[in-house]
């Protein structure tokens, strides 16, 4: 069966080392953050977290990185390219170029989801 990343049911037990051939289709999905994995990605400080959330989103939709603010849940959601990857996942090696600086959401995977202890698993042919 083809993995489908809209389709959950088709997703892949978790396992270790399994993102070890995988074409990282898990980097497709929107991404949702916090203020705390932003200052972590080095895309806002800690002094800079002290302004209305509101404010450091419209900078950061000024520099591509954030694509919608939620005020009321005061999450971000980052940028995808084109293609729907991630901006942080490096398109020929289809690894996470921010990895060690990853937000919550992607440290959390496949724990949490769509699908917990699943992901879309997809061989890198």
């Amino acid at each position: 069966m083809q993995t489908d990343i809209n389709n959950p049911s088709t997703w892949a037990k978790h396992r270790k080392k399994l993102c070890d051939d995988c074409y990282a289709d898990c980097c497709t999905m929107p991404v949702e953050v916090r203020i705390a994995d932003l200052i972590r990605m080095e895309v806002a400080d800690t002094f800079e977290s002290q302004e209305p959330l509101k404010k450091i989103a419209k900078r950061l939709k000024k520099e591509g990185i954030v694509e919608h603010f939620n005020n009321k849940s005061e999450i971000f959601t980052l940028v995808r390219m084109s293609n729907c990857d991630c901006l942080y996942l490096d398109t020929q090696t289809r690894k996470c170029k921010i990895y060690d600086k990853r937000p919550d959401t992607c440290r959390n995977h496949p724990k949490i989801g769509p699908r917990p202890g699943f992901c879309a698993y997809n061989k890198n042919t």
